[in-house]
């Protein structure tokens, strides 16, 4: 047995490098790029028919519950071409959302060309766009599939004019049309990468240089890499070394993916699969990292590390806090598997007076974050608070410091700051022209300067604006898609700081400020934020014994309060009549022990307090 309960290790290994293509797909979200992955399985035979199941390369629940792709997922086909040769066909599958660019950098890094897949009845989108430029960056060969040109709405033509005015460094000479779904045509897109992108380039015999893309921790057996083998050959039993971590391991095994694992003797140039090497410690392993072999070897480790790629920063900052204060450790140890299973995913330990221990986490974007957290409480059963998203600010202090903070409630004194600086994005919007008043409205509600605002086609408009990431990370996608009717697309990328005039926005219960609600806002929108926040405030906080204050401050200045009504007792129900003086009496006598109740008693914050600012309108 070959430890994955399939039988014996296959001896085919088809490793000769002309013989084999190395790609991805890539798309804007919901373009059918997963449904053109299971036609290419089908069609390659790589699956077997009763095994077949939509979004087959999407294992995770949530991948098949939202209809996208999170994770990078590689599998080997084999193909035998018209020519009469059998190719080997790596695909790595990547994700479309733009809070998962980070997935798409990292597969691209290990193939030698791209699919870009467009969706015939909507065409070119912004997210398009971004992949395609990144597929290029890489020096990647692009050639476009024309998607759901079974649909009575499709427009190839009009599809091929858009990808040469808005992209422009594609050649659509080489456009392959398909229906995905229906798999119609779907046969000319394997030629046609036999074709277009060309093989590996490598020598078998150099010393061993492999490129960790991916990673992920099975219980059982340790660290799982997913490599592609640039120069050398990898065999089991050999001892190798990561030149990052400088961490040496005995192979146990290497295999690749069809689409289940499946052991091989050996992986050569160009070859994409797996590496296990019994690695405990989940920090051993760094994505980008280059394995080669270990000094004990017989065989000369390589001099140089591969080039990896950019390392994407967190943008979106958030904490994360057990329910349960005695889930800490637990909470610990699963974001530790969780940051191994995606490395764009940060965490640090943080202390919060309302929430107690937990962490605070860096994230790609909201999508991101809502993905992690859902990850966190299904996969190892935890019950979790998430506070408000905020970005990375720079501090410049009055003694001439500079300082980061990503938690509002970390901001130094008001007379101890210079200026504050936030970052600013490019963002790319395409729509159609029958959308583009309110969206400019909504960006210039949102503090946005106009860039640019080209018209790509008859009926498609792109708008570039610079914003502010604070304005984007809560709702503005959610509004973006509601007043386009959905036919908006959106992307970003981080520009560059400014200084802004922002203020600490503090939510004040009973007196006391609580920590976890601290907002970083501008000036300008304070006041009403402030008012919106107190009143939200006031519907989940539940009623107490006493009156309690609800109140937004900035500094020592409060600018918003409300109250939520104590809950009272009926003393006058027993007093049929008799003197007025009776019941002023009583009401006299309730009122004093509700104020000394106040100055003694605290309030209990429910979890929904602080998504209440999520709801609050901007």
């Amino acid at each position: 047995m070959d430890g994955t309960g399939k039988g014996p290790a296959r001896s085919i290994n088809l490793a000769d490098p002309r013989h084999i293509r190395n790609f991805s797909i890539i798309a804007h979200i919901d373009h059918g790029k997963s449904t053109l992955a299971d036609r290419l399985l089908e069609l390659t035979k790589t699956v077997a028919q009763r095994d077949m199941q939509e979004q087959i390369l999407d294992d995770m629940d949530l991948e098949r519950e939202r209809g996208i792709t999170i994770k990078a997922h590689a599998v080997t086909l084999k193909y035998p071409a018209l020519d009469g040769n059998t190719y080997t066909l790596n695909l790595i599958d990547t994700p479309g959302h733009v809070d998962f660019t980070y997935e798409v950098s990292r597969s691209l890094a290990a193939c030698e060309g791209a699919i870009l897949v467009v969706d015939s009845t909507q065409g070119v989108e912004a997210q398009t766009l971004a992949n395609t430029y990144l597929a290029l960056e890489n020096e990647l060969e692009v050639f476009p599939v024309l998607n759901k040109v079974d649909l009575p709405s499709s427009d190839p033509a009009r599809v091929l004019e858009q990808i040469d005015t808005v992209i422009g460094l594609v050649d659509t000479a080489h456009a392959v049309q398909v229906s995905a779904k229906t798999g119609q045509n779907c046969e000319a897109v394997l030629e046609q990468i036999v074709k277009c992108i060309p093989p590996p380039s490598g020598d078998p015999e150099a010393p061993l240089q492999a490129l960790v893309f991916d990673c992920y921790y099975d219980p059982y057996r340790g660290v799982v890499s997913l490599i592609r083998v640039v120069n050398g050959t990898l065999r089991p039993g050999e001892t190798v070394r990561f030149m990052a971590s400088g961490g040496e391991y005995r192979v146990d095994e290497v295999g690749i993916f069809d689409p289940k694992m499946d052991r091989q003797p050996s992986l050569s140039v160009g070859e994409v699969g797996y590496l296990i090497a019994s690695i405990k410690q989940l920090a051993d392993v760094k994505v980008g990292d280059t394995v080669t072999h270990g000094l004990t070897h017989n065989t000369k480790p390589a001099a140089d590390m591969l080039k990896g790629f950019k390392e994407i920063q967190p943008v979106v900052f958030a904490g994360i806090f057990p329910t349960n204060s005695d889930d800490f450790e637990n909470l610990r140890n699963a974001m530790e598997k969780l940051r191994l299973n995606d490395s764009s995913f940060t965490y640090e330990p943080e202390t919060s007076q309302a929430l107690g221990f937990g962490f605070r986490c860096g994230f790609l974007g909201l999508l991101h974050m809502e993905i992690v957290q859902e990850r966190l409480e299904r996969e190892f059963d935890l019950d979790l608070i998430t506070t408000a998203p905020s970005v990375r600010y720079k501090v410049h202090l009055t003694d001439g410091t500079l300082g980061e903070i990503d938690n509002p409630s970390r901001l130094p004194v008001l007379n101890k700051i210079a200026r504050i600086e936030e970052p600013f994005i490019e963002a790319t919007i395409l729509t159609r022209t029958d959308f583009v008043g309110p969206l400019l409205k909504l960006c210039e509600e949102r503090r946005g300067l106009q860039q640019r605002l080209e018209y790509v086609s008859s009926d498609r408009v792109m708008i570039v604006y610079d914003l502010p990431l604070n304005e984007v990370v809560l709702d503005f996608y959610d509004k973006l898609k509601s007043l386009s009717k959905g036919y908006a697309s959106f992307d970003y990328h981080m520009k560059d700081y400014r200084e802004s005039d922002l203020v600490k926005l503090d939510i004040l219960v009973n007196g006391d400020p609580v920590d976890a609600l601290a907002l970083l806002v501008h000036r300008s929108k304070s006041q009403s934020l402030g008012l919106s926040l107190c009143q939200r405030m006031k519907e989940v906080i539940p009623q107490q014994l006493f009156d309690v204050a609800v109140q937004a401050a900035i500094g020592s200045k409060i600018i918003a309060r409300t109250n939520v009504k104590a809950r009272r007792k009926d003393v006058l129900a027993k007093c049929y009549g008799g003197d007025v003086s009776r019941k002023k009496k009583l009401l006299a006598k309730q009122k004093e022990g509700k104020k000394r109740m106040k100055s003694i008693g605290s309030v209990e914050i429910p979890q929904e307090a602080f998504l209440a600012i999520l709801k609050v309108e901007n």
